[in-house]
């Protein structure tokens, strides 16, 4: 007896495929792979939705306790589609063990980017004063909590790091090396420059924010990629999205695709006030955003998807592969005409969009969410939630 069957699920590509989950685990896939086959659970999909590995933001803030940017992990993560999500910083060695058992009481998969500052997010300028930056609380936070803190976050922006310019930096690129983690690098206003930033970051750091419109952008004067960058890429740097409520421009956003300057990872950045006071809404949202900016399907989907898990460094995530994560993200791609906002005020009509059904998560949680379903008639939800034995809508 199988855990759970989907049948008749359409892939981007518009073929159809059966998938079977044990143990969490994607055991089978393919056009016939479930014929003959009976499990706990099914969910017949007659080949009208969608399928993919599950969503991965890479960029979001969603521990609930903190000051200044928080939110629910399921809010952010199940209840969109999301089935692994990414906290950027907003804690530090002092309360990452209070979001770890946080974590543990989620349906969400949850990781964490330690904030350089043992502080976290508690303030704007948790970089400002150098005794927040303590390696040794760090690197204990680290071992404590090895597999759940996956990277490490500085926020190199002028609100954030006040005087102090790159010194955050160079002490975040020591304490990396200690540690053999990503690096996680917020741009935002200057000093410091970015060219300064870029220049000392290394393959497989990333810059998140890599679109925003403030005046310390990627884009120069003349509208060229800035070479900074353009090195900066060819070294290796991943380019994240993180659309947040300030750092997203769809001109900035336009220009560097025009120059194939894509991102590999397009993340939300989101918490409660975005979330439902927007521009970012949703991770879908985003997506849709940047199907609407020229980039394929296919191509979106990378980057919430097998681009993440790459970039992260999450084994087993992201792909549609036997042995991998019986994580799944069920959504229709919609011929809908919808307007969209960048964070700058700009304004660009899409007219396809990514509308998240449902969310499984270790072939064990099927989150239906009534409130992403709005894209979906209620007669196809209702028939959605019938073929689903025991779902657990938010």
């Amino acid at each position: 007896m199988n855990d759970l069957i989907i049948r008749q699920g359409k892939l981007i590509n518009g073929n159809v495929i059966d998938i079977v989950i044990n143990d969490g685990k994607i055991s089978a896939l393919g056009p016939d792979a479930a014929a003959e086959r009976v499990a706990i659970r099914e969910i017949h999909l007659h080949g009208h939705y969608c399928i993919s590995a599950g969503w991965i933001d890479a960029h979001t803030h969603c521990y609930p306790q903190s000051p200044l940017y928080f939110d629910e992990p399921d809010l952010v993560g199940v209840a969109g589609g999301v089935t692994t999500v990414v906290d950027a910083g907003s804690t530090g060695a002092d309360d990452i063990d209070h979001f770890y058992s946080v974590t543990r009481r989620v349906k969400t998969h949850v990781y964490a980017f330690l904030n350089i500052a043992r502080t976290g997010i508690c303030n704007q300028n948790e970089l400002a004063d150098m005794s927040y930056i303590d390696n040794e609380h760090l690197q204990s936070a680290i071992r404590r909590h090895k597999g759940f803190v996956i990277g490490l976050k500085a926020r190199m922006s002028k609100s954030v790091v006040g005087k102090n310019g790159l010194l955050p930096l160079i002490k975040a690129k020591t304490m990396q090396k200690m540690s053999g983690l990503p690096l996680m690098v917020h741009i935002g206003n200057s000093p410091p420059e970015l060219a300064e930033i870029a220049d000392l970051l290394t393959k497989g750091d990333i810059i998140t924010h890599c679109f925003n419109g403030k005046p310390n952008h990627i884009i120069d004067d003349a509208g060229n990629l800035k070479p900074t960058i353009q090195r900066a890429l060819a070294r290796g740097v991943i380019f994240d999205v993180g659309h947040g409520s300030e750092s997203l421009s769809f001109p900035v956003a336009e220009q560097a695709i025009r120059f194939g300057a894509y991102p590999h990872m397009i993340s939300s950045d989101i918490y409660q006030r975005n979330r439902i006071g927007g521009p970012v809404y949703s991770l879908a949202t985003v997506m849709t955003k940047f199907l609407t900016l020229g980039l394929p399907a296919q191509c979106v989907l990378d980057c919430v998807t097998i681009n993440a898990a790459n970039s992260l460094h999450l084994p087993r995530k992201g792909r549609l592969e036997r042995g991998y994560d019986g994580d799944i993200t069920i959504f229709e791609f919609k011929n809908q005409s919808i307007e969209l906002m960048d964070a700058d005020g700009h304004s660009r009509i899409g007219k396809q969009q990514f509308i998240p059904v449902a969310a499984i998560v270790a072939g064990t949680h099927v989150i239906v969410p009534e409130n992403t379903t709005s894209g979906i008639s209620v007669k196809d939800r209702v028939t959605l939630r019938r073929s689903i034995n025991n779902d657990i809508p938010l």
